[in-house]
């Protein structure tokens, strides 16, 4: 998922090492999509000894963990985090929207049957983001990562309201064992599957649980905020276990395992715990292998990410090449607006494999440069004034209380 759906970007060049990973990562991902639209006979081969789409979410997903937390403790404010959450997630969320809407109105591309029946829960799930672990078909590909994101932003905050947000290794290995007992033994969409009323249901029923949760994490005191954190954790985490479709329970816990990895190399980094106990989250990557046995691609994948991942922490002191650090500052813009693109090119060339392979090339190379241009375009005249504003209204947020306390 994109420079990390999510997370401001790092402030100065110490952190510059994370937008370089994004950039690999975005890249990666956006090659795997290409394969479909204009390279279909390399697919399978490609796809059989190293699968870059799970490369790059991979990646995507360890950087979430290690630089998202820390947003959070570095202001203390549970109502900051997610005023700047959703400044960084939605505006650019609601420009791809947008764009299938276009695509749609065009005859370009259709929706999934649902829209017409299960609208509510649809649009519902979507505007929550927890679409992929509400059973919800995502309105476009991408989008089921951004649930992890979501499900993990909600985790941290009850972590962090419960005090226990330093207990990442004991997250990330409890995530870990319950992926690998939990392979192919935890049911799937146990709570959403069946009829539009069932589903309607247990949507409005999940979004209002975990509202009422947050609600009283950012606005309650004392019980209350305590009872909102443990509310939170017990919704997330039962979608997670009973709930999930894709890619399979399994790696969904996996993938919450590979996050709070991630951030507890942070902490070791910071100093705030010791590296000797940080370093046990080495035992994620090998259960992520087990999971994705007799899939040789994904299990190159995604020791291809970890040593990424780590080589990029050793060398985070290094200077980092601006093209890269660029491509991460975009990757949100490239991560949710490419198939908008390879969408366009299917409806000029329906069967790629009819197309000769040296108009195709071409064209690849064209895409990619359309697409950095107006992944471009989109950071600077959308996420960037997002983020802006986002910060204005948390700092117009803090002086109050800063008054207040100075009162005193």
């Amino acid at each position: 998922m994109p420079k990390n759906p999510g997370a401001e970007p790092p402030a100065g060049r110490r952190m510059a090492w994370l937008d370089a990973l994004r950039g690999i990562a975005a890249t990666a991902v956006v090659l795997e999509h290409a394969f479909k639209f204009l390279l279909p006979e390399a697919k399978a081969p490609v796809r059989a000894v190293f699968e870059s789409g799970w490369y790059g979410v991979t990646v995507f997903f360890l950087v979430s963990g290690f630089i998202v937390p820390a947003s959070l403790e570095r202001r203390g404010s549970v109502r900051a985090f997610w005023i700047s959450r959703f400044f960084r997630l939605y505006p650019l969320f609601g420009v791809c929207v947008a764009g299938v809407v276009l695509l749609v109105a065009a005859g370009w591309d259709g929706l999934h049957i649902w829209w017409g029946s299960r609208t509510v829960s649809l649009a519902v799930g979507h505007l929550t983001m927890l679409q992929n672990l509400l059973y919800v078909p995502n309105l476009v590909n991408v989008l089921w990562t951004l649930s992890y994101e979501m499900a993990f932003y909600l985790l941290v905050t009850a972590m962090f309201t419960l005090g226990v947000h330093r207990r990442s290794t004991a997250g990330s290995l409890a995530f870990t064992v319950a992926a690998v007992l939990g392979a192919g033994t935890l049911p799937v969409t146990l709570l959403s599957a069946g009829g539009p009323g069932r589903m309607l249901t247990v949507v409005l029923l999940i979004v209002t649980l975990a509202g009422l949760g947050l609600a009283a994490v950012i606005a309650g005191s004392g019980r209350v905020r305590r009872a909102g954190a443990i509310l939170i954790g017990v919704v997330v985490l039962g979608l997670l276990a009973v709930n999930q479709t894709y890619p399979a329970p399994g790696q969904g816990l996996l993938i919450l395992a590979t996050m709070f990895a991630g951030t507890a190399l942070y902490r070791a980094e910071q100093g705030q715990i010791p590296w000797k106990r940080a370093l046990w989250v080495v035992l994620v990557p090998p259960a992520g292998l087990w999971l994705a046995h007799g899939d040789l691609g994904q299990q190159i994948a995604t020791a291809a990410a970890w040593i990424t991942f780590a080589t990029g922490m050793a060398l985070r002191h290094r200077r980092v090449p601006r093209v890269p650090a660029w491509l991460g500052l975009i990757s949100y813009s490239i991560y949710l607006l490419h198939p908008l693109l390879l969408e366009g090119v299917e409806r000029f060339w329906p069967d790629p494999l009819a197309v000769p392979l040296a108009l195709r090339l071409p064209a690849l190379a064209g895409v990619m440069a359309l697409l950095l241009g107006l992944s471009t375009l989109t950071w600077r005249f959308v996420e960037s004034p997002a983020l802006r504003l986002g910060r204005r209204l948390i700092s117009a947020g803090s002086q109050p209380a800063v008054a207040a306390h100075r009162d005193r």
